[in-house]
């Protein structure tokens, strides 16, 4: 059967589930609101859980959103026609996403550890670029390609394992500082976002625009925080998450 997707270049309006939208919503709050009580969790079993997050996470950009990509941008292909770089404009995007993301994450590691200045400023720039991304997720569960309620949970699981993953590499940054504002930023910026996609409409164009954003995020934070690293990396639990995840999207 055909895997669910998130919504690309669908024709534009609110979720077919607005409730279950709304539920996904705060349960993504919830999981940036919960993230930092991990470090009570024992430590082998976070990190297989933080393993298997990271390969169902994986399996989600290869399966899911690489795919989606390739037609979105073969739809805008189809909208500009004989525009400038048509058929490239997507992954462009969604490179400037890729590209976007690693500059901040070399920004503030640069600057961790130095004055105190400097690291309020990375501080500061992680949680806002974080929470503006949170919010993005946020607004796509109200924009879904596939009509069915499936196609939504399985986003929405998508995007709580990817939260739950990166959240947790902020707490391990920054600590007492994320615990108290940051997570509540960042679950704020859910929540606005999810608003923001339930009470607007928005065209196929600019639509295929901010996913191919989101998916060059997602790419390299996949790489960046989902792939532990090689001492603490459980490779059973990676490969486990990601089958599963793999089964359960086939299947649907």
């Amino acid at each position: 059967m055909t895997p669910v997707r998130p919504s690309v270049v669908a024709t534009p309006g609110a979720s077919n589930y607005p409730l279950a939208a709304a539920v996904f919503a705060l349960a993504l709050a919830a999981v940036h609101l919960t993230t930092g009580r991990w470090e009570f969790v024992h430590p082998e079993r976070r990190r297989w859980f933080l393993s298997a997050g990271g390969g169902a996470s994986v399996a989600y950009v290869f399966v899911l959103v690489l795919p989606e990509v390739s037609e979105a941008a073969i739809a805008v292909g189809e909208l500009r026609r004989e525009a400038f770089l048509a058929d490239q404009l997507v992954f462009l995007v969604a490179l400037v996403g890729f590209v976007v993301f690693y500059g901040v994450e070399v920004f503030a590691t640069q600057r961790r550890g130095e004055a105190v200045t400097d690291a309020g400023l990375s501080y500061r720039l992680h949680v806002v670029t974080f929470a503006t991304y949170s919010g993005v997720i946020g607004y796509l569960l109200f924009h879904q390609e596939a009509t069915g309620l499936s196609n939504l949970f399985f986003y929405a699981v998508a995007m709580a394992l990817h939260f739950g993953v990166t959240d947790y590499g902020l707490h391990r940054h920054y600590g007492d500082a994320f615990d108290r504002t940051g997570k509540v930023l960042l679950a704020g910026g859910t929540l606005v976002g999810a608003a923001i996609g339930f009470v607007t409409e928005i065209g196929a164009f600019p639509l295929a625009m901010v996913f191919a954003f989101v998916a060059g995020a997602i790419v390299f934070n996949v790489v960046k925080e989902e792939l532990p690293t090689l001492t603490d990396s459980r490779f059973a639990a990676f490969v486990t998450g990601a089958l599963v995840f793999v089964v359960l999207l086939l299947l649907t």
